[in-house]
């Protein structure tokens, strides 16, 4: 039986202390959440009244308010959103984001709801959380099937219970109601940069680089059409629907415009003169420079992950390679980018808003896209001498830097730690 996401995230926490030395009580004190908010949510659904169950885990806050994002999904349950609150920490203190870490949601099916649904259960939800939360205090943000539209129904209701602009409660919000420029791009752009930057420190020339992309949704298609404009060859990406490959490359380009129009979004259909239909599978195991998993968690498991070919795996997904296939990637000299940095610069545009709304400020595109990269390549070029001085890999040489940095605070801040 396949391991939970929180047992995945416990065991590369561990590896971590280990190389820390840390005691049994130090690693409870990190690795427990601070609060479990659970909120149910009645509604009428087609005029039947209807019960849903809400949740937000507050991580740690030692180095800053509580951060991360709210999906909406059926699988959405206490332990997974604890798991990925955990991960949000790390990340924040990893990318030395004044944050601390959080995650939340609803179980639903977003996609059943009509939109006036929608808006009544993302207000009833925010609603049932204010107490909790607040700009200095805990600041959410888009996830799985959540977006800018969703984050702007639930930044209207906090302002409305306020009676004030709740614009820092948020991020990922419409440009309108003070979103960011490029926190759209943000997550995919900063897989692609630190895939690239890898690249470099291997030798490896960008522009006769291959890479492969599992998942072409709000991270795999950024992630795609940066490698694409920066010279690399996409010759693979897949989604739900199947995979598409190509040996002379993919026109990425062309395929985002027709998934705008596309049938539930997805890349079947998509026509290319060459084109090839391959099974996920056959993606992550393809003769390619760079994997980009960026679909759901467990991707790379053992057997995969002796499968694979390729020199570099940059994590778009939360959590897509086991534990067990890290170690067969680590055997095997394949450099895997872990999720805790490669996925980071959604929540590190989303620190630039946040910013941005507290002092007044809106930055352009470029000024985003350039801060965001210059945060990415110089958090990698730190993890990765930290591997090469621990003699380890990306992952622990990662989760080892954040937790110090958390770990630091929390000694400062207490005292109860020594």
């Amino acid at each position: 039986m396949a391991s939970t996401l929180l047992e995945n995230v416990q065991h590369y926490f561990d590896r971590a202390a280990d190389k820390l030395g840390l005691d049994e009580t130090t690693r409870k004190a990190l690795s427990e959440p601070d609060r479990l908010v659970v909120v149910k949510l009645p509604m009428r659904v087609n005029g039947e009244l209807k019960v849903f169950q809400g949740y937000r885990v507050q991580h740690n806050n030692a180095r800053g308010p509580y951060k991360g994002g709210l999906r909406y999904h059926p699988s959405v349950e206490l332990d997974e959103v604890t798991a990925l609150a955990a991960l949000m920490t790390w990340k924040c203190s990893l990318l030395n984001i004044p944050y601390g870490g959080a995650k939340g949601g609803i179980a639903c099916e977003p996609w059943a709801l009509s939109q006036e649904e929608l808006e009544t259960l993302s207000r009833l939800y925010i609603r049932a959380l204010m107490p909790n939360i607040g700009p200095l205090v805990d600041v959410p943000a888009p996830d799985v099937n959540t977006d800018e539209k969703i984050m702007g129904w639930m930044v209207d209701e906090a302002s409305t219970i306020a009676g004030r602009s709740m614009a820092p409660l948020l991020t990922g919000k419409p440009i309108a109601l003070g979103g960011s420029l490029g926190r759209r791009e943000s997550t995919g752009f900063g897989v692609a940069v630190v895939a690239l930057a890898a690249l470099k420190k291997l030798g490896i020339d960008k522009t006769k680089a291959t890479a492969a992309v599992q998942g072409f949704g709000k991270v795999g298609c950024w992630a795609a059409m940066r490698l694409h404009k920066e010279g690399v060859k996409v010759v693979a990406v897949s989604d739900i629907s199947g995979g598409l490959y190509r040996k002379e490359g993919l026109d990425i380009k062309a395929l985002y415009d027709y998934v705008q129009t596309s049938p539930r979004h997805l890349i079947a259909g998509y026509e290319e003169p060459g084109i090839q239909a391959i099974s996920n599978e056959e993606l992550l195991t393809l003769d390619v420079d760079v994997v980009i998993p960026a679909a759901l968690e467990n991707q790379i498991d053992e057997t995969v992950a002796k499968k694979m070919r390729c020199k570099i795996v940059s994590e778009g997904a939360n959590g897509p390679t086991t534990p067990e296939g890290d170690a067969v990637l680590e055997s095997r000299g394949i450099i895997a980018i872990p999720d805790i940095l490669a996925n980071a610069g959604g929540v590190t545009v989303s620190y630039f808003e946040w910013v941005q709304n507290l002092q007044g400020l809106a930055w352009s595109f470029d000024e985003v896209i350039s801060k965001l990269d210059t945060m990415m390549v110089s958090c990698l070029n730190e993890v990765w001498d930290l591997a090469d001085e621990l003699k380890t890999n990306l992952r622990t040489a990662g989760f080892v830097l954040a937790i110090k940095r958390v770990l630091e605070a929390m000694k400062l801040r207490s005292g109860v730690l020594k």
